[in-house]
């Protein structure tokens, strides 16, 4: 059903998004209009206000939405990201309170991990919470946060005790600042911020799993959410870029001789249907790794949100190169896919942690490692960031 209604939704939006992009932001109304038609959260339980929806569907919606704009994606994905780490590590007095609320749009969420000196590795954050006699005070500052600018709770990775911890504050708290950020590359609807902590006061029953779970638990369940939606956008971000390509070199002309006549344009478009096609399969892969909920999923998701953001990177180019001056103009979506799909490929994990961390999966179990090389586990590389 969230798949139906996806392709529906993304068709109703398509004409607004360039100038979303342009505008920099989304209208104000978007976070109903996605929760009235099913779209937010929506793999989590009926009973907290989701559809249940399998991992395949989530995707499948996500690649409509990211073949159409990326910002909308994003909303859905940083929505998801906060909702599977409260369903996944939350009391349930946590779920009851949090679930239905960003599910029904009531609040729209951030994910704030990345600061000045954690971003791959943040493991690294200073961000610091402490007790007192009134509850929990937090500290610090953080940056590149999507929806930072509008969310009215942000998933906060902070250090308690000086274990990792992650906390659930809401935006209007007073000591809670925001410094949206204009101007980026890509994904300039997305709301972007830079979000200050200066002693902000929040309950102890905001506190999300004890600390030492926040980075290794709760962010590593947030970004492997992340990696699984951005994926699926990306392939369907490529998927849009070779349509327009193809209508483009159909239907121009140089002289008397069609583009599409031309071998070489005919190459390019086949490589760019290969890409895509093997990005969707490995999107299909770790749909079906999460469904079956086995140890392999984690890495199928991190193979897929590889390849699926490499193919988007690529291919866009591919259908510029192939459109001209056409595909660079303001209103042109493969002009604004080129630009997001750069940005997916630092986000929940640039691809060059991806590759070390497949790279030493495959070297597991052999002898003749090189000395030194470290172990990785699971729960720990999940983590990799930049986060959001």
């Amino acid at each position: 059903m969230a798949e139906a209604d996806g392709a529906l939704f993304a068709g109703s939006v398509r004409p607004h998004a360039a100038s979303w992009d342009r505008a920099g932001e989304l209208p104000s109304g978007i976070v109903r209009d996605l929760a009235r038609a099913g779209l937010l959260a929506c793999d989590l339980p009926t009973r907290y206000g989701g559809s249940a929806s399998p991992p395949l569907v989530l995707g499948r919606l996500c690649a409509e939405l990211g073949g159409v704009c990326s910002a909308l994606r994003s909303l859905v994905t940083v929505q998801g990201m906060v909702a599977a780490s409260v369903l996944r590590w939350g009391t349930e007095g946590q779920r009851a309170r949090w679930l239905p609320a960003l599910a029904g749009g009531d609040l729209l969420a951030g994910f704030a991990a990345t600061e000045d000196g954690a971003g791959t590795e943040l493991s690294a954050v200073a961000s610091t919470v402490r007790r007192d006699a009134a509850g929990l005070v937090l500290d610090g500052r953080k940056r590149w946060v999507t929806f930072g600018g509008r969310a009215g709770v942000l998933l906060v990775l902070a250090r308690l005790d000086g274990h990792p911890t992650t906390v659930l504050v809401e935006a209007d708290r007073p000591g809670v600042t925001t410094e949206p950020v204009h101007g980026l590359l890509g994904l300039r609807a997305a709301h972007v911020a830079h979000v200050g902590f200066d002693a902000v006061r929040v309950p102890e029953e905001n506190l999300l799993a004890p600390p030492g779970f926040g980075l290794s638990h709760v962010a590593a369940t947030a970004l492997d959410h992340g990696r699984y939606t951005v994926a699926w956008g990306c392939a369907g971000m490529a998927a849009a870029c070779v349509d327009h390509a193809s209508a483009h070199a159909a239907g121009r002309r140089q002289g008397e001789v069609l583009l599409s006549d031309h071998q070489v344009v005919r190459a390019r478009l086949g490589r760019a249907v290969v890409a895509t096609a093997a990005a969707r399969e490995l999107c299909a892969r770790a749909a079906a790794s999460r469904q079956d909920g086995g140890p392999e999923a984690l890495l199928d998701t991190v193979i897929a949100k590889y390849a699926a953001a490499r193919a988007a990177a690529t291919v866009s180019q591919d259908a510029l190169q192939l459109m001209g001056a056409v595909g660079c103009t303001a209103d042109s979506p493969v002009e604004r896919f080129f630009r997001d799909a750069r940005i997916t490929q630092l986000i929940e994990g640039a691809e060059q942690v991806a590759e070390v961390r497949i790279g030493e999966h495959a070297l597991r179990g052999h002898a003749g490692r090189p000395t030194g090389e470290r172990a990785v586990d699971d729960r720990a590389a999940a983590a990799d960031g930049p986060g959001r």
